[in-house]
């Protein structure tokens, strides 16, 4: 298994009018922590995107544990358990600074070519890294 955090501050527009962070932000929150240990790991998006391959959200799960409010500091942990298939299934925890677990979630996403729209095999760059860690 490989795991990476991430820290994001929650911002005041994120909130509600008591100060707590709206549940739609952790869906935003699961993207950024996936996308940041894309990067990390040296395989970025886009640069996927420019060999023709995407990755749409297939599915998203999220559990609320307790809420997260303004100007918190929140650690975005990432896991990834297996290597991708046509699908890449990453799971969640969201701590705040106390080291309190308040959030858990999974996304699954597909591999899919941009030119037919059609699900495809991940790019061997990304499987590569991935069997290093995985």
């Amino acid at each position: 298994m490989y795991s990476f955090d991430s820290k994001l501050r929650v911002r005041y527009y994120e909130t509600d009018k008591m100060g707590i962070v709206h549940h739609s932000n952790y869906v935003r929150y699961y993207e950024y922590a996936r996308t940041e240990m894309m990067m990390h790991l040296g395989f970025s998006y886009g640069t996927m995107e420019k060999e023709g391959v995407m990755m749409p959200v297939v599915s998203v799960s999220s559990k609320y544990i307790k809420p997260a409010y303004y100007e918190d500091e929140l650690v975005i942990r990432v896991k990834l358990q297996d290597l991708p298939t046509a699908k890449m299934h990453f799971l969640y925890e969201i701590f705040n600074l106390h080291g309190e677990l308040i959030n858990t979630g999974e996304t699954v996403l597909s591999f899919t070519n941009m030119a037919t729209n059609r699900p495809c095999r991940p790019p061997q760059r990304l499987t590569d890294i991935l069997k290093e860690i995985i």
